[in-house]
């Protein structure tokens, strides 16, 4: 075609640019064309990319640069200029703009640099059309690197198929956009490539239940209608279509009556993106010297060119591309907006409004994939089963709440008339107290230290187990239903590409070893290479945890210091408020340091991570998430341990207390027991965490961000009107919108909140409640954050939820220890029972606080560490009481620890092991009663099989059968005529070369 094709702005494929079939099969184009930059405003590559052998041939597509609304033909950016090809993936960088101001063949200058490929190599001052106009210069080599780069990485993936479109008259000043489309013979080659299931023509009746279950079915089903999401997918289906990996060979068993709709967005993209980052970009820094820089330079390319290539993570490293991203559907809120499945979502998943209703797993995986899926199935399950364990937690706390009053023990600790006198709780400031001056802490204490709470501890334990187990079982149903039950994840790992920083470092080594002239084929990172990021990992790990118990003891510090403090300070009315003074403040200033310490730590993780240079993307998510758990699970339970196992146990006696620095006692338990303030600390840290961190956390920052976002982009913004009042385009709008940095964090807190739920659940009942209380606002927060705050996240396929279920049923397992510590050590259920079952006259516990208590003798204490106001109490003190069981002062050796001492530690010691082994067991048992894929599933499964061999049988019977019957009527016609025309014997071989292709009807 000859120049004269050109009319009114429109360009046509000429003819002689037709594919010849390669080798392979596949018929490749070696040219493409682009409109001529001359005066029209917009110019668009037009390619015709690989074709496949047996496709129908797609026009060339007509470009039309003369439409009166070009924005709204492409539907403000989700589709090409020509309103056709829809946008499936989106490259954003920046460039600097000449200080004439913008003009509209900047278009045309950019669609011309990624016209050009692999085939024309732009090297300075050889045809590459300046960014800065003809009269300006090049002075930023960076920038020139930057552009090469983009030119070939663009060229190369025009070569593996994929249509490029650019646009740099946007609102966003200094920022490109490269829109990218996969045409359909580029869909189908990749799907084959990556084994993606897709749905064939066959459908088959799925079982259905029968009798009584099929009642109750059906009456669950009218029950829960008001709670189901008004989407398409909401009713149980009862036909299945059968699913197969995708081949081109087999086209004819999948339904391709419209191909537009066959690969739904999410599938486009994550084909994409495995093509960007497949396609790699070998340059070197482009050298505008000569001699001996050349020589290395040309070395640096030739080497990069042999063991390291430039996918698109290493460009967006390197910051070549300032952003990859899919596009979201289209807008979500709006007076005309075109129904869409983000819209869908927003009305239906992400809104506080629906709290109430299930979510639309299929929907959302449908939209952003499995693995995102999978994270918004799982936290329905738990919130699902933290329904349950509220309800059983708040019985329990109701009947601590009922029986508070017939408790004999803190009957008798609020009863004035024993006239009990304790010992000061520090040296010479603190004076005599009465314990009934405690009545409130005790009576407080008994609604969550009751006999209950063992029960509780050990439902709690089931229910875990239970959860997990239940979890499997969705999972499984998740993966029949997502046709994920063929998929494996070592193919994945197989077909991983290394990071950018992997890469980089392995082109480091092969570097350095060529310049001391030794082999450097098949290089890679060894232990070795790695050994000094594992030390710094060792020591930093080390360093963080020893911080987090450096501040835990500063913190008790602060308890013993301003006890004592408060307690000169105080007036005799407000001395009784001092404990649960200091208590409430350090709980405040532990929050307040776990809150701190949580962001840094992730960013330490992250760091710590980096340096190892884990060579896949899977590997540095799972090393990281170790990292972040080690370090923040230490954070958030350390003061919790410290209250439950070690406060109250190294105080030592009256006469010879156990000092810190020589002027500090250690901190006391209160008469109750510590069971209380650990109640008190592990409610303030979770409920703190919760509000403060997970919930303001997540709506403030990402606001804060695009609010500045906004500003800057503001600043920068044309004073033109025009401009101004013209419509964002789709992927500009998603370009000011957060990036999306992966599931890790939002699986981590609520990693963190099950552990809360369920380590120390004896101590606190209402854990469960405050939980699921969290995560109703949690799912539709982390919804909301998905749909409206963040950019589409590339869909990943995934089976399950990866590494957090072992780190989830490590927590179940360890929760049975340290509930049974916590029972035995830090309650007083053991000593109640030893007493009750040993020592009690009657049979009741009558008498019990005065078995706890030992006495001392006030003239045997140290000099100077008696009260100062002895006669406080309006009395002379002879003998004091304290918590411990010793022996009297009266007694031979006095002081010392008593037998029944060894008698409740014995007794501690058994319960431990017997309820850690009982409740073990019963876990197992459980895990294996319940089966980890449902019955029904496992025969849909098996029956997908027997229907997909039946399939293939029937195809091979048709051709077997097409076979024959071109055999019998090339014989009759043999028989019939004996002169054949060459050309007549050439069709007749050719019908009968066809007929293995030809589609059979199943």
């Amino acid at each position: 075609m000859d120049t004269d094709s050109d009319f009114h702005g429109v360009d046509f494929l000429p003819d002689s640019l037709s594919e010849v079939p390669d080798e392979t099969g596949m018929r490749v184009n070696k040219k493409y064309s682009c409109l001529p930059a001359e005066e029209k405003g917009i110019h668009i590559i037009n390619i015709r990319a690989i074709e496949d052998i047996g496709y129908d041939q797609h026009e060339s597509t007509l470009l039309n640069s003369l439409s009166k609304n070009p924005d709204a033909d492409c539907k403000y950016g989700l589709y090409f200029r020509d309103g056709k090809r829809k946008v499936d993936y989106i490259l954003v960088y920046h460039y600097k703009k000449s200080s004439a101001g913008r003009t509209l063949t900047r278009r045309a200058q950019h669609n011309d640099a990624g016209a050009r490929g692999a085939k024309q190599d732009p090297l300075p001052g050889k045809g590459v059309q300046m960014e800065m106009g003809e009269s300006e210069p090049h002075t930023d080599c960076h920038e020139d690197d930057k552009r090469f780069r983009r030119e070939e990485y663009e060229g190369n993936l025009v070569e593996a198929g994929l249509e490029l479109e650019h646009d740099e008259d946007t609102k966003i000043h200094g920022v490109g956009f490269v829109k990218i489309h996969a045409p359909w013979n580029v869909l189908c080659r990749e799907a084959e490539f990556l084994k993606l299931k897709m749905p064939t023509k066959k459908m088959y009746q799925i079982n259905q239940t029968h009798g009584l279950l099929k009642k109750i079915n059906s009456v669950l089903q009218k029950i829960t209608e008001p709670i189901q999401p008004k989407v398409a997918e909401r009713k149980p289906q009862t036909v299945k279509r059968l699913s197969y990996p995708f081949s081109r060979e087999k086209q004819h068993l999948f339904d391709l009556s419209d191909r537009d709709s066959f690969f739904d967005s999410k599938t486009r993209s994550t084909i994409v993106y495995e093509i960007l980052k497949r396609t790699t970009c070998t340059k070197a820094k482009y050298s505008m010297g000569k001699g001996e820089g050349r020589k290395k330079e040309t070395a640096l390319l030739n080497k990069r060119r042999k063991c390291g290539k430039y996918g698109i993570t290493s460009l967006l490293a390197n910051g070549v591309y300032s952003a990859a991203y899919p596009l979201h559907d289209g807008d979500y809120e709006g007076e005309n907006v075109e129904p869409n499945d983000r819209k869908l979502l927003c009305e239906e998943w992400a809104s506080y409004g629906v709290f109430y209703k299930y979510q639309p797993i299929d929907l959302v995986r449908k939209y952003f994939g499995e693995k995102i899926g999978l994270y918004f199935a799982w936290l329905g399950v738990y919130t699902q089963m933290l329904i349950p364990a509220s309800i059983v937690g708040i019985i329990v706390f109701l009947y601590g709440c009922a029986t508070v009053d017939e408790n004999i023990p803190s009957m008798e600790m609020c009863d004035q008339r024993n006239n009990i006198t304790m010992c000061p709780l520090c040296d010479r400031t603190c004076s005599y107290w009465k314990m009934s001056s405690a009545c409130a802490t005790a009576r407080a204490s008994h609604l969550f230290d009751n006999p209950a709470t063992v029960f509780f501890s050990v439902f709690m334990a089931l229910w875990a187990a239970t959860f997990m187990e239940h979890w499997k079982r969705k999972q499984m149903r998740l993966n029949y239903r997502w046709d994920l039950t063929g998929f494996e994840e070592e193919e994945e790992a197989v077909k991983a590409h290394p990071r950018a920083e992997y890469e980089a470092k392995v082109l480091e080594k092969s570097l350095r070893k060529e310049h001391k002239h030794k082999e450097t084929d098949k290089e890679k990172l060894t232990w070795k290479d790695r050994f000094p990021a594992y030390l710094t990992n060792f020591v930093g790990i080390i360093f963080m945890v020893g911080l987090t118990f450096a501040i835990v003891f500063g913190v008790i510090i602060y308890r013993i210091s301003t006890a004592a403090a408060l307690a000169i300070s105080a007036t005799p009315s407000g001395r009784s408020s001092v404990r649960v003074t200091v208590t409430a403040t350090a709980v405040i200033i532990n929050l307040v340091v776990i809150i701190f310490l949580d962001e840094v730590y992730g960013c330490i993780a992250r760091w710590l991570t980096q340096i190892e240079v884990p060579k896949t993307d899977k590997n540095f998510e799972e090393r990281l998430i170790f990292k972040a758990f080690l370090l923040k699970f230490v954070n958030a339970y350390t003061p919790i341990f410290y209250v439950a196992f070690f406060k109250g146990r190294f105080v030592g006696r009256p006469g010879d207390y156990v000092y810190i620095f020589h002027s500090f006692r250690m901190e006391e338990c209160a008469p109750g027991g510590c069971l209380m303030e650990l109640c008190i600390q592990l409610s303030i840290i979770m409920l703190g965490k919760q509000l403060i961190q997970n919930n303001l956390f997540e709506i403030g920052i990402p606001k804060m961000k695009k609010f500045i976002r906004y500003m800057k982009l503001k600043r920068r913004r044309s004073l033109d009107h025009e401009e101004h009042m013209k419509k964002k385009q789709r992927y500009e709008v998603d370009y000011n919108l957060e990036p999306f940095s992966g599931l890790t964090p939002e699986y981590m807190e609520m990693i963190i909140q099950f552990g809360f739920v369920t380590l120390f659940v004896a101590s606190f009942p209402l854990a469960p409640l405050f939980a699921l209380l969290n995560n109703i606002i949690e799912i539709r927060l982390d919804a909301k954050k998905f749909v409206t705050e963040l950019r589409r996240p590339v869909a990943v396929r995934a089976k399950d939820i990866g590494i957090w279920y072992n780190i989830l049923r490590g927590i179940g397992k360890l929760a049975v220890i340290i509930n049974a510590f916590v029972i035995s050590f830090t309650s007083d259920f053991i000593p109640r029972l030893v007493y009750l079952y040993m020592y009690s006259e009657n049979g009741t516990m009558h008498g019990f606080v005065n078995h706890t208590l030992s006495s001392f003798n006030v003239s045997d204490f140290q000099a100077g560490t008696a009260p100062n106001d002895p006669m406080e109490l309006g009395y002379e003190v002879q003998i004091c009481r304290y918590k411990d069981y010793r022996e009297p002062p009266w007694s031979e050796n006095k002081y010392d620890i008593s037998k029944d001492f060894w008698a409740v530690l014995a007794a501690r010691l058994a319960f431990v092991i017997v309820f850690q082994n009982l409740v073990m067991f019963m876990s197992d048992f459980v895990d294996w009663i319940i089966p980890d894929i449902p019955k029904d599933i496992s025969q849909q499964i098996h029956k997908e099989k027997v229907l997909m061999v039946e399939v293939f049988m029937r195809e091979e019977q048709g051709k077997l059968q097409m076979l024959e019957t071109w055999k019998d009527k090339d014989k009759k016609k043999g028989e019939n005529c004996n002169n054949h025309s060459p050309r007549l014997s050439l069709s007749h071989s050719g019908s009968l070369s066809s007929c293995h292709s030809y589609p059979v009807d199943v």
